[in-house]
């Protein structure tokens, strides 16, 4: 697994990544700077790739702290809590499907002032 440093203009988040084609370019690429979109408590920056990407992915299933990439307009994404789809269970539901790559460690909550349009960064870690 390969390891992550997020940080925002206020925190800094630790994140796991699989051992995909996408994991692996994000974290061989880096350093990544991003503009955040936030959408309810998920957090999507966009980060156009070239790689073969998978055509499976979900919209459901997913936890608070599942780190993901939206294939679609080629996002970076964080769920940091629910989403405008989340139902009674208020767990983050994406508007359209995205391939988990990963998961931040420990509590994501402070990922909600990191604010529409700030700037993000993506770091290896070992």
């Amino acid at each position: 697994m390969n390891k992550i440093i997020i940080r925002t203009r206020n925190a800094e988040f630790q994140a796991e990544l699989d051992d995909s084609d996408i994991s692996n370019w994000i974290w061989l690429e880096a350093p990544h700077k991003l503009d955040i979109n936030m959408l309810g408590s998920m957090i999507y920056c966009e980060m156009p790739m070239k790689v073969l990407l998978p055509k499976d992915g979900r919209t459901t299933q997913l936890e608070v702290g599942d780190v993901a990439y939206w294939p679609g307009p080629g996002a970076f994404c964080i769920f940091f809590g629910p989403t405008p789809l989340s139902g009674e269970d208020r767990k983050p539901v994406a508007p359209y499907p995205v391939i988990r790559i990963g998961r931040v460690i420990g509590d994501c909550s402070g990922l909600e002032d990191a604010g529409d349009r700030q700037r993000l960064t993506i770091e290896q870690t070992f």
